[in-house]
């Protein structure tokens, strides 16, 4: 071989040293770097070294201890596997569920969603606990046996605690305002289907066609329903409840309000005052009850299908708010009223209005929870019934009463007669004479006696055959005996006009019509004869002679006689002027017999003698005082009767006391047509 050779393998052996060096040193440098960067890692890794010495541990136990834990652990982790699995479901069902219209937008779609959330809760609630308590075994097993550090077993087991009695936690809080939502909707869907009803005066509440339906229509009722048996199931009906009847309550009674209910909260204390209250108040009670609490009733069993104590406790709180117990307390101000006849009819209408409702009544408010309603209308109708009782068998004792009192002054019809004959054929009549059998009936058999609608009528007959007994008292209370008559008159034949043809005429039957007929003839009879029948005998002819030499003679008689006519004429036309004859028929039939009774013979005087007082022109106006006519024109206007003040038919308490019965309650009785 060459030197040349020879050198040119030398100075590849030294450019391969020279790579050599380089690549090693550029790996130096490297090594160098990294290891400058491993610095703080190594730092950190020193100092997570104990706590990954204590997790690593039980892998240095031995092998055979660490085979017998393995089948304990493999049992509790599966279970805690699935329950976490099941915890990142609920999780997953936030966004559906607290979306802000979700429930208002789809509430099918959104209550089963909701029941997927109560399913997995359920399950966490029954598996939560025990996959905790078995993890704990095994954490108790490792530490029993120094399979781990001690530390971290204590750390395990406290952790673990807090999961063996799960709590609404689990959730988040989830759940709950899942349910706040579904109070939500369930109360917009109450407010928007609860507004109030346009009402006005039902005219009559018995026409089918103004029964009131109910405003919420099917779908609503279906999804207040739906939201209801949620809310329920998970422990809020009493916020639903509470919830449904503010606002139905609410809405009924503003309905209710629109009719103008303001009398029943100020009721005046006399019941003629409070007759016009009365009818309204009967046909309110039976609209709010018949129509409005019935639809309201209904609603209430649709809504709360499942749950009737619920819906019956709503009703009642519906009921309470829409004033049911205020018609209750009106019926309770008129027994409260001031006693008198009218009183009577106004409880029997009280007891009318409640009997026809008593069914409605028993229905709707039947329950435990409308025991205060029950309570209230039991305590009214035994007010009513004792009170209505107590008038009417102090009726026959206060007409009695009444004979004690002084007649009319002008001879006219007493009050009284005119108000117990109409009143008693109102007793006998309709509706009254049912309704009164209806409450005697009651009164009775809670003292153990019997009655009957004949022993009605014979307590109404009692009454009237007592006032009739009082008109001969009153007539002698007269100093006045024409006037007696004209009283009799007047009291027979008003008795006969306001009886005829009355329900009370025919209990009577017509010959006691009659009778009373004929005694106003005759009463008429010996008025006319007793007063204004006395006046023609002073224009008698006898004594007048017209020949010449009598003639001076006559003039006197003449004189004298029309001085006598007219001073005895005055006196009675200015007395009787007073007196009034109720009845405008009689009055104008009366009037016609007084006017014939005197104005033909005046007439037949006057022209067969007056040229003898004309002839003495000084004195004519003396003695000739009337013509003819003007004597008829008077004679017609006689007893007409003149507006009085109202009187009473007043009740004599055992006190001494008298209270008013009929004050203002009809028109004077000289004032009827």
């Amino acid at each position: 071989m060459g030197v040349g050779e020879e050198e040119g393998r030398g100075m590849a052996s030294l450019l391969a040293a020279r790579r050599a060096l380089r690549a090693g040193v550029e790996r130096s440098r490297a090594l160098s770097h990294a290891l400058a960067r491993a610095g703080p890692r190594l730092g950190e890794i020193r100092a997570r070294l104990p706590p990954m010495e204590a997790a690593v541990r039980p892998i240095r136990a031995p092998r055979d201890a660490l085979e017998g834990a393995g089948e304990c652990v493999d049992r509790a982790v599966g279970p805690a596997a699935a329950v976490l699995k099941v915890f990142d479901a609920v999780h997953g069902l936030e966004p559906p569920l607290l979306a802000a219209s979700a429930a208002a937008d789809d509430l099918p779609g959104y209550l089963a969603v909701l029941s997927r959330l109560e399913e997995a809760l359920h399950f966490l609630s029954d598996n939560c606990g025990i996959a905790s308590q078995w993890l704990a075994d095994i954490v108790e097993y490792l530490g029993d046996r120094s399979l781990a550090d001690p530390r971290f077993v204590s750390d395990l087991a406290e952790a673990l605690s807090h999961l063996k009695t799960p709590s609404a936690n689990l959730d988040g809080g989830l759940l709950a305002a899942a349910l706040d939502i579904l109070e939500a909707e369930f109360r917009r869907l109450l407010t928007e289907h609860s507004a109030p009803l346009a009402m006005k005066e039902p005219n009559n509440s018995s026409d089918p066609g103004s029964i009131t339906p109910p405003r919420i229509p099917a779908s609503a009722v279906h999804k207040l329903s739906l939201i209801l048996d949620r809310l329920a199931a998970n422990g809020r009906l009493g916020t639903c409840t509470a919830a449904y009847a503010d606002a139905r309550g609410d809405t009924v009674s503003a309905s209710l309000r629109a009719l103008g209910l303001d009398y029943l909260h100020d009721p005046a204390e006399d019941a003629q005052v409070l007759t016009p209250n009365v009818e309204r108040w009967g046909r309110h009670l039976e609209f709010a009850v018949r129509h409005l609490l019935e639809a309201e009733r209904k609603l209430c069993v649709a809504v709360f299908e499942r749950r009737p104590e619920a819906a019956s406790s709503c009703f009642a709180e519906i009921a309470s708010r829409a004033g049911i117990l205020d018609f209750l307390k009106f019926g309770r101000a008129i027994c409260d009223a001031r006693k008198d006849p009218i009183k009577l009819l106004r409880l029997l209408d009280v007891f009318d209005s409640l009997s026809k409702l008593r069914m409605d009544f028993n229905r709707l408010f039947g329950g435990k929870a409308c025991v205060e309603i029950q309570t209230r209308t039991r305590e009214l109708v035994k007010r009513v019934v004792d009170g209505s009782v107590e008038i009417f068998e102090e009726l026959l004792v206060q007409v009695e009463l009444q004979r004690n009192m002084l007649p009319p002054a002008d001879g006219g019809v007493p009050r009284i007669v005119s108000f117990v004959a109409k009143y008693c054929n109102q007793l006998l009549g309709d509706p009254y004479r049912s309704v009164l059998t209806q409450v005697l009936v009651i009164h009775r058999s809670w003292r153990k006696e019997t009655f009957n609608d004949k022993m009605l009528v014979d307590a109404v007959l009692n009454i009237v055959k007592a006032l009739e007994a009082n008109f001969e008292a009153w007539s002698k209370a007269y100093e006045d005996v024409t006037l007696s008559y004209l009283f009799m008159m007047n009291t027979h034949w008003h008795f006969f006009k306001h009886l005829k043809g009355t329900k009370m005429g025919e209990i009577l039957g017509d010959e006691w019509l009659r009778e009373h007929e004929q005694y106003k003839d005759y009463y008429s009879a010996v008025f006319l004869r007793e007063s204004w029948g006395t006046l023609a005998p002073l224009l008698s002819r006898e004594g007048i002679i017209l020949f010449s030499k009598g003639r001076a003679t006559a003039r006197d008689l003449v004189k004298q006689r029309l001085k006598s006519f007219n001073a005895n004429f005055d006196e009675m036309y200015q007395k009787q002027s007073a007196w009034i004859i109720s009845d405008r028929d009689l009055q104008q039939k009366t009037c016609h017999l007084v006017v014939q009774a005197i104005v033909p013979v005046y007439r037949s005087f006057m022209q067969n003698y007056g040229p003898l007082v004309d002839q003495q022109d000084a004195s004519a106006n003396k003695y000739v005082k009337f013509t003819a006519e003007g004597l008829d024109k008077m004679l017609s206007t006689l007893f007409l009767p003149k507006p009085r003040r109202a009187g009473s038919f007043q009740i004599r308490h055992s006190n001494g006391k008298i209270t008013s019965a009929m004050t203002g309650l009809y028109r004077s009785s000289s004032t009827l047509k």
